[in-house]
């Protein structure tokens, strides 16, 4: 009832009062004999009255209903119970780990390595922008990203290439790592994957060949920038010179 029960005592028994459906939210209207009846519980069949429509009223027996899975679109049916657990509803596994893997706003599941990496590149190229972990680039998460060399490497495990957790699951992390490389191709960018699946425990004097492998690429990219600079800045000073 869209109105408190003084209000309704000031109503006359014929005049209709706004109610809101059950089911479905949209406000109708009965008469006040009707409420009352309803509040008293002596309506004929179960809360007769408090849907706006019949297809509302059987709708709400039902033990499941069509929903629009969150990342693809597509319409399918899922029980009541499980519509209340989830925040979002989503068709299939895989649709559900690419959402959440795209909109994850908190939480991470960064190695040692990673971390370690990012605080020493970040400490030999200051003036270098290198983003960490980002997913707005190519819809998913590129370990390493460098902008302005439109250069990407992906630090691969040990889940990469054994089925730790059995072949399905390796299949899938296989086929997400040939759309992310598909997806680098389409967006010209460059990507380069360093097996670290060697590594089984995290120790500086370990964890250094990598970083050295990192250190020699970009330094690959950034060396022909850095001939061509001083390329330019020689040709400008002969031309002022003359």
């Amino acid at each position: 009832m869209l109105i408190s029960k003084d209000e309704l005592k000031t109503k006359k028994c014929m005049e209709l009062i706004p109610l809101e459906c059950l089911y479905c939210g949209k406000t109708h209207y009965r008469t006040k004999n009707i409420i009352l009846r309803i509040l008293k519980g002596k309506t004929v069949g179960p809360k007769k009255g408090c849907y706006c429509s019949n297809e509302c009223k059987h709708k709400s027996k039902s033990t499941s209903q069509k929903v629009i899975c969150k990342q693809c679109n597509i319409e399918f049916i899922k029980s009541l119970s499980q519509i209340k657990l989830a925040k979002n509803d989503f068709c299939s596994k895989s649709c559900a780990a690419t959402y959440n893997n795209t909109h994850k706003t908190f939480g991470t599941r960064r190695s040692k390595l990673e971390v370690w990496l990012e605080s020493k590149l970040n400490q030999l190229y200051p003036n270098l922008e290198i983003q960490y972990n980002k997913k707005e680039i190519i819809k998913s998460e590129l370990d390493i990203y460098i902008p302005s060399l439109k250069l990407a490497i992906e630090l691969n495990g040990i889940f990469h290439y054994n089925p730790i957790y059995g072949n399905e699951k390796l299949n899938k992390i296989q086929l997400n790592d040939n759309l992310k490389q598909n997806a680098c191709l389409n967006s010209k960018i460059e990507l380069v994957t360093i097996d670290v699946s060697k590594l089984s425990y995290f120790k500086e004097s370990n964890a250094m060949p990598y970083l050295n492998i990192i250190t020699n690429i970009i330094s690959s990219k950034l060396e022909p920038k850095r001939e061509v600079e001083s390329l330019t800045f020689t040709l400008q000073k002969c031309c002022s010179a003359n």
